[in-house]
C-alpha cells in the first residue's frame, strides 16, 4: 500500500472511530411503552471473523459516558454501555480495517435506535442511501449505506451497516484498500450485510 493510500485508511479510521458511538434516537416517533429485560450484552472479542480480525485498540471507556447521558436524555434507552472496537487483517492495519461502533442495554424502538446509529456513522456524502436486508434464517434487520469522502484529494468509497435489537446495536465498517476506489454503486451491500451479521453473532452474548 503506498504512503497516500495508508494515510487516507488511517484518517478514515480515526474519523469512524471518533463519531463511534454517539447515539440518538428519531424524534416525533411512537416507541412502545415497555422496555425489554437486558437478556444480551456486546462483548469485543481479540478476533474476529475466522480469527481474520485482530483487536487493536477499545476505546469503548471514552465514549461510555457521553452514550449513557445521551440516551437517558433521549428516554428511549436504558442501562446503556458503549462498545467501540477497532480490528486490524492479520494484525496489520495496512491490509485492512473493520471499525465497530455500538452500545447495549435496553431499548423500546431498535427501528430508530438502527436508523439513528446508521445516519450518525455518515462521515461523508451519502452516495448510496440506506437499504435494509434481511436474510434469509436471520431475526434481525441490517441496515446498509454507502458514504463517499474525499481525502487527500482523492474520492474514497466507504460501506458502513447497522444493525439494533432490544438489548444491542452496532454499526460495522469495513475499509480494505481494493474497495476504497470502487463506483459507490458497485458495492454489494447484500455480502456487506452479511457481513454485519456475522459480526453481531460473535459480538452479542447472553448478559451476565
Amino acid at each position: 500500500m503506498s504512503t497516500l493510500a495508508l494515510g487516507i485508511t488511517s484518517g478514515l479510521v480515526a474519523a469512524v472511530v471518533a463519531g463511534a458511538g454517539v447515539v440518538w434516537w428519531a424524534a416525533g416517533r411512537e416507541a412502545p411503552a415497555a422496555f425489554p429485560e437486558a437478556e444480551y450484552e456486546l462483548e469485543l472479542p481479540q478476533t474476529m471473523l475466522n480469527a481474520a480480525y485482530v483487536l487493536a485498540k477499545d476505546p469503548s471507556g471514552a465514549k461510555g459516558g457521553e452514550v449513557a447521558e445521551r440516551a437517558a436524555d433521549e428516554g428511549d434507552a436504558r442501562d446503556v454501555t458503549a462498545v467501540v472496537g477497532r480490528y486490524e487483517l492479520y494484525g496489520d492495519e495496512k491490509a485492512g480495517t473493520l471499525v465497530v461502533s455500538g452500545m447495549h442495554g435496553r431499548f423500546r424502538d431498535p427501528d430508530a435506535t438502527r436508523e439513528g446509529l446508521l445516519k450518525d456513522a455518515a462521515g461523508g456524502e451519502v452516495a448510496v442511501g440506506p437499504k435494509d436486508f434481511t436474510p434469509e434464517g436471520s431475526d434481525v434487520t441490517v441496515t446498509c449505506q454507502v458514504t463517499t469522502e474525499v481525502r487527500s484529494g482523492t474520492r474514497t468509497t466507504v460501506p458502513t451497516c447497522a444493525w439494533a435489537d432490544g438489548n444491542t446495536g452496532a454499526t460495522v465498517t469495513e475499509i480494505a484498500q481494493e474497495s476504497l476506489a470502487q463506483d459507490p454503486e458497485d458495492v454489494d451491500l447484500e455480502q456487506v450485510a452479511a457481513t454485519t451479521l456475522a459480526v453481531r453473532a460473535e459480538l452479542r452474548q447472553p448478559a451476565g
